[in-house]
């Protein structure tokens, strides 16, 4: 099984695509992708993340997306910019006929490292050991969504 998993954000969306093979997890692609806040418009940005996903999703074909959910946060603008970003998200998933699962940022966090307050670096951290990396992903953007991915497939 394939997941894509997706740490939203409008000015950094992280993707990860991590395979389980029997027991292991493999991954597949990380990174981000930046729409370049400074010189777009927010639609052009929304419509960058999502083009960039759904071609993602096309030349890997996973079994399903695996997205954080929106927390609450001190800032209402930002919490609705980032759910600008996960909107992207889900339609490219579910544009393309994907599952799609929704997880909290606590859920992700206690599926890879047993708690649920870990901070980013200590996700970072454990992400790197769960899949056999050398060193730890970065930007940390990248690591969370190979987090949310790790975090379906050991739940689902």
């Amino acid at each position: 099984m394939i997941v894509l998993g997706i740490d939203p954000g409008l000015a950094c969306t992280g993707y990860g695509l991590v395979r389980r093979r029997a027991r292991r997890l493999e991954p597949l692609e990380y990174g981000v992708i930046r729409p370049g806040k400074e010189r777009r418009e927010l639609a052009e940005r929304i419509d960058v993340i999502h083009g960039q996903l759904k071609e993602l999703i096309q030349q890997h074909e996973p079994d399903c997306l695996a997205v954080e959910q929106v927390f609450k946060g001190p800032n209402v603008q930002s919490l609705i910019k980032l759910s600008h970003a996960r909107a992207a998200a889900l339609l490219a998933g579910t544009g393309m006929g994907l599952a799609v699962a929704e997880y909290t940022p606590m859920q992700i966090k206690r599926a890879v490292t047993g708690r649920g307050g870990a901070d980013k670096e200590q996700v970072a951290f454990m992400v790197a050991r769960l899949l056999g990396l050398a060193k730890e992903v970065r930007p940390l953007d990248a690591s969370d969504a190979l987090a949310a991915a790790i975090c379906h497939l050991n739940t689902a």
